[in-house]
């Protein structure tokens, strides 16, 4: 069926996720833009479009049937861009420029681990271990946790006050000298977590089978009350939830460390067999 569904459609099966592809790259290039111009919000807001296309020419691509190895690498260094660079550019506007060499080493490093994170990635899917959950935080999610702080400390800093709660979260993470700060420390600690073996869970392997659907309905509920109340804090609260999640896991346990001892080994094997 999949055979007959490609040799109908053509070239298109691959054209088209790289299509959508190309969207995440013109959103990661426009958030350098925006971010160059000091319009942050749109510069953080255009990150996380990007990770819009980057979910959905994955999905694409499967359901066609037009996975190839050129879209592997080409979707790769789309995210590069989109959630290295990107996100990079905007810490730096954001406050880290006024911090010297130590703002901007700090993005450098998030950047570099990035590219790490990525050609591991790509090792371990070319050799069949990238199945399951994931070796080290996903660069679309350290991205994410950056991106969402921005909107959510810029959000509060024209928001005004109006409970305690408030008050403190607008002393805070919506202070400019502390959220800076915060940013600071937060680059180079999500850039370790991509290269490490801490195991992250996958989307691919969330299955809601055995859930109660009215338990389901009543969280649902909940959730969208907690969206409602401040849609920009809850998107940094998500995104910094999971970063936080592989570490908590492996400290009780739950998700041990993956093994990435093997992605140097392809290259070294076709050394030996060159009989030159």
């Amino acid at each position: 069926m999949k055979k007959n569904r490609k040799s109908r459609l053509g070239g298109a099966v691959y054209i088209l996720p790289n299509l959508i592809t190309t969207g995440n790259l013109f959103f990661g290039f426009f958030s350098i833009v925006k971010a160059l111009q000091g319009q942050l919000v749109w510069a953080a807001w255009s990150v996380l479009l990007a990770a819009v296309f980057d979910v959905l020419d994955g999905r694409v691509a499967r359901m066609t049937g037009g996975t190839s190895e050129f879209g592997v690498q080409y979707d790769s260094l789309c995210d590069l861009v989109s959630f290295g660079l990107a996100p990079s550019f905007l810490v730096y506007q954001y406050g880290l420029s006024g911090m010297g060499r130590v703002g901007w080493i700090a993005c450098f490093v998030f950047l570099a681990c990035g590219a790490l994170r990525l050609a591991r990635f790509n090792v371990q899917s070319s050799i069949g271990k990238a199945n399951g959950n994931f070796t080290g935080l996903p660069i679309p999610m350290a991205a994410a946790v950056i991106t969402t702080f921005v909107i959510a400390s810029l959000d509060l800093q024209n928001m005004e006050a109006t409970h305690w709660g408030w008050e403190i979260l607008k002393a805070s993470i919506g202070h400019p000298d502390y959220s800076k700060y915060i940013l600071l420390a937060s680059a180079p600690l999500l850039g370790i977590l991509m290269v490490s073996n801490i195991g992250f869970r996958s989307h691919k392997n969330f299955a809601i089978r055995g859930v109660n659907p009215f338990k389901m309905l009543v969280g649902a509920v909940v959730l969208l009350g907690l969206v409602a109340l401040h849609p920009e804090l809850l998107g940094f609260l998500a995104a910094a939830g999971y970063a936080l999640s592989g570490p908590i896991e492996s400290v009780i346990g739950g998700n041990q460390a993956l093994e990435d001892d093997d992605i140097f080994g392809a290259e070294e094997e076709d050394l030996e067999d060159d009989p030159s």
